[in-house]
């Protein structure tokens, strides 16, 4: 297949050097389910994290088979391929397709491919020569499709990563075209395929994995990790559903995490990336379950303040590492000197902390701490990716860690730390991916098993309604010349939606009459307007919020 990409912007071999610009791009974050104040991102990082998501995205699209839609572990010709990076890859894909860096039809083929791979690949008890049994899939398959790789296992977390970005394509691809038609047949017909009450083996949790050489390993997942979102696919099959003493049972271990470290109170797991996966599907925003409603914050504010903590953990540098500061830091699971290797690092408290770190770390918390992660991603990026060396910088951006105190840079990439980089940075932007996943029926099916709720809201209120008037950023932002405006408003009411000019002259009216409690989102032209910085301004009788735009011709 052609690569059918539509943007040749950023070079695959040097890193973009952009020239600093003053105009201000204005995105929200929630916290505890309430919009903060609007906090200002300049065009110049827009442009950067863009570049970033870009180049990342790049290695699901390259080191995938055209022929079977596999995506290889990490950037090297021998390695196998994960299910967990075919999971990533997907979404990375439809995040592409949204993005004009690949063709829409470029996107719908090679998803297309991939899901008839899982779905046609054999199941079965044999053990080689199979994809998977009970309607899950081994961790590693051979990358000419040929079944399970070395003697790897059959994975709940991997095949419940590979799932969510199976149902984010099926919702991506909503068109009447019959390949679009296809992969939503396929997306949902290999999720009720799997089994996942059979993978309890009367556990109260879900079991880690199973072999055909020894059967199930009798450990289950039980404590706050990357697995949440196992869960709540689990709770949401409508074939297999796990009765919901599972979610108890994952919840159980959380009061002895529940530790107060650098003054931050949270939910405690060291490597970052078990606070990232699952958000990377799901909006924790203004949603709760009871456990957390207890401790008074949602996982989105848990996360956040594990991101943070990560950080001060670095700042305080208990073991005297070189490089480690305020703007370099992130602990994560990543690869390591060659001595050491792969290992999940990460901190508070410690947990292999041996000097490496993992731009993924912060590349996949900015929704969380957007400040410091843009400030640590530029900073890595200038100190370790620009001049003649560029040891941390290659074809897919960012290499997957690096390691001062031992002089060692990765020449690695590996999927699974790829995959939040892209898929976060676009939560960050447009909320595209959340919006999408968190609209299918199973996972609100699974979400509701699990007991959670909207926050400030009754049981029996729709997710969909907000607690207060929501302005989200247009998209696509920058637009040529249209773009989405997407608004939320908590019951009936008045509304002026306007954009103006930089001085506040109305050049359009889009919206002003009284209209319903919900999510409302209309297209605006900018056909006739010159390039440069518009505000969307939406007034209502709870207050005014505002929006910049940026229209480039």
């Amino acid at each position: 297949m052609e690569r059918a990409l539509t943007s040749t912007r950023f070079s695959r071999h040097r890193p973009l050097h952009v020239a600093a610009v003053t105009i201000l791009v204005f995105l929200s974050f929630v916290r505890d389910g309430v919009a903060q104040p609007l906090a200002p991102i300049s065009v110049q990082d827009s442009t950067f994290l863009r570049m970033i998501q870009e180049k990342a995205f790049e290695f699901f699209w390259s080191e995938a088979s055209t022929v079977n839609g596999l995506i290889r572990d990490r950037s090297q010709s021998w390695s196998a391929s994960s299910i967990a990076s075919v999971g990533f890859g997907l979404t990375s894909i439809c995040i592409a397709a949204d993005n004009g860096w690949i063709t829409r039809a470029a996107a719908r083929d090679r998803v297309a491919t991939t899901l008839r791979t899982f779905w046609y690949g054999p199941q079965g008890s044999a053990t080689t020569g199979m994809f998977g049994q009970f309607g899950f899939f081994y961790h590693f398959l051979k990358m000419d499709g040929s079944g399970r790789d070395w003697t790897s296992e059959l994975s709940t977390i991997d095949t419940a990563l590979l799932m969510a970005g199976i149902l984010d394509a099926g919702a991506y691809f909503d068109q009447a075209d019959p390949v679009e038609a296809e992969i939503r047949s396929l997306a949902d017909s290999l999720y009720r395929r799997a089994n996942w009450n059979l993978m309890r083996n009367w556990a109260p949790g879900l079991q880690m994995q199973w072999t055909p050489e020894q059967g199930f390993a009798n450990a289950f997942w039980s404590g706050y990790n990357e697995a949440m979102i196992m869960n709540i696919l689990a709770l949401g099959s409508p074939t297999h559903a796990t009765p919901s003493l599972v979610w108890d049972s994952w919840t159980a271990p959380y009061d002895m995490l529940w530790q107060t470290i650098y003054g931050l109170t949270y939910v405690t797991f060291p490597p970052l990336f078990g606070h990232q996966y699952s958000h990377c599907w799901i909006d924790f925003r203004s949603i709760n379950d009871a456990k957390m409603k207890s401790y008074g914050i949602t996982y989105f504010e848990n996360s956040r303040r594990a991101t943070l903590a990560n950080r001060l953990y670095c700042m305080s540098n208990p073991n005297g590492y070189a490089a480690y500061s305020d703007s370099v830091w992130g602990l994560t699971a990543c690869d390591g000197p060659p001595d050491r290797g792969y290992l999940a690092r990460g901190a508070p408290p410690g947990q292999n902390d041996d000097g490496t770190i993992a731009p993924t770390a912060a590349g996949g918390s900015i929704p969380f701490a957007p400040t410091e992660c843009i400030a640590a991603l530029r900073t890595m990026y200038r100190q370790y990716c620009a001049g003649t060396e560029m040891r941390l910088w290659g074809p897919y951006g960012f290499r997957d860690a690096f390691n001062i105190q031992s002089n060692w840079f990765d020449t690695d990439y590996i999927g699974i730390d790829q995959g939040p980089i892209v898929i976060m940075i676009e939560n960050f932007f447009t909320q595209s991916v959340w919006n999408r996943f968190m609209k299918i029926p199973y996972i609100q099916a699974g979400l509701t098993a699990a007991g959670f709720t909207p926050i400030n809201t009754s049981v029996g209120q729709n997710p969909l309604i907000p607690t207060d008037v929501r302005l989200d950023q247009n998209y696509p932002n920058p637009f040529n010349p249209t773009t989405t405006i997407r608004f939320a408003l908590p019951e009936r009411m008045p509304v002026r939606l306007m954009v103006t000019d930089v001085i506040g002259r109305e050049v359009a009216r889009l919206v002003d009459d009284t209209i319903g409690a919900g999510p409302h989102s209309l297209s605006f032209d900018g056909t006739g307007l010159s390039s440069g910085v518009y505000f969307c301004r939406l007034e209502a009788p709870r207050g005014i919020l505002v929006r910049s735009m940026l229209l480039v011709r």
